[in-house]
């Protein structure tokens, strides 16, 4: 492989810098927490994806929120709520249903309280990836399909017994990518999350998944990949984070004692292809400009990580 040597080390850079922003943030310490112009003006997301605001919301509201969930729920939790990706919605669908749980699944209550939303002019989808719509269920409403898609898995084909059965997260990806709606990306991010929570425990250091910014991301860090596939240069960074942080002299402050797993390396190649378009706009790719501006929040989060990590509460 051939690396575009400025773009490799940016990578660097914008994972501790980006973490850097987190900690600072954690310590209560005042905007802007950067000198990079860039990071201050632009939302990114977060070297280690379980710090954003969504997966917190998830663990928290829909995995471990004191409640005791058979693991068919807890699965069944978890697809549901990613499907939409949007607190609103899974509030939404409290509000109106109560706890929610696997034999209280009705499609046509479900998509009846959505269309409602919808009428009301609600958004029920979260922007920040968009998920496949197409009418695979033979619905016109994108909801629908989904809400189908969700009966064929749980009520006709019990596919949650395989998933809880799946020895590695490739094996349940495969599970799940074989549905129609699930595309790769979906289902690598819908193994992540499942893999929160207590009902599984598969390695995370065994299997990735390029999503398409990771993509540009890579080309972008890379002239020539060689014979590696986007995935074997993922683990890479995975592989060597330790000796390039050191190299460069960035002083990388780990969650805990964990280093950035193979969904984090993922994700930093795509938000370092967003970070290129302000700060190497010639390194073009098929996006230009990055749509969202950063907007300080004054609401405090309070980080919580799965059990199993065994993650101190504060770094």
């Amino acid at each position: 492989m051939k690396k575009r040597e400025q773009i490799y080390d940016l990578y660097w850079y914008f994972a501790c810098e980006r973490q850097n922003i987190f900690v600072k943030k954690l310590n209560g310490d005042p905007y802007p927490w950067t000198n990079d112009p860039i990071l201050q003006n632009y939302k990114f997301c977060n070297s280690y994806r379980v710090n954003d605001r969504v997966s917190q919301y998830l663990l928290k509201k829909v995995i471990y929120n004191g409640k005791n969930y058979s693991k068919a729920d807890m699965i069944f939790r978890i697809i549901l709520f990613k499907l939409f990706n949007k607190e609103s919605t899974w509030e939404l669908l409290e509000e109106k249903l109560g706890d929610i749980t696997l034999d209280k699944f009705k499609v046509g209550v479900y998509s009846k309280i959505l269309e409602e939303a919808i009428s009301n002019g609600i958004k029920i989808y979260n922007d920040a990836y968009i998920s496949c719509a197409n009418k695979a269920f033979g619905y016109d409403r994108k909801h629908d399909n989904h809400l189908a898609l969700l009966n064929q898995i749980f009520k006709v084909d019990e596919a949650h017994l395989k998933i809880i059965s799946a020895k590695t997260m490739e094996e349940a990806f495969n599970i799940l990518k074989s549905y129609p709606l699930i595309g790769n990306f979906m289902a690598y991010q819908l193994v992540t999350d499942i893999n929160y929570s207590e009902v599984v425990d598969w390695s995370e250091s065994s299997f990735t998944v390029a999503g398409p910014g990771s993509e540009r991301g890579i080309k972008k860090c890379f002239i020539d990949k060689g014979k590696m596939s986007n995935e074997e240069i993922i683990k890479y960074m995975y592989e060597h984070q330790d000796e390039e942080f050191k190299r460069l002299g960035l002083n990388f402050k780990r969650l805990g004692n964990r280093p950035l797993q193979l969904i984090d390396c993922q994700n930093i190649f795509c938000e370092l292809d967003k970070y290129c378009r302000e700060k190497i706009p010639e390194l073009k790719s098929n996006r230009s400009k990055i749509k969202k501006k950063y907007k300080p929040k004054n609401d405090k989060i309070e980080y919580i990580y799965p059990k199993k990590w065994k993650i101190k509460e504060s770094i």
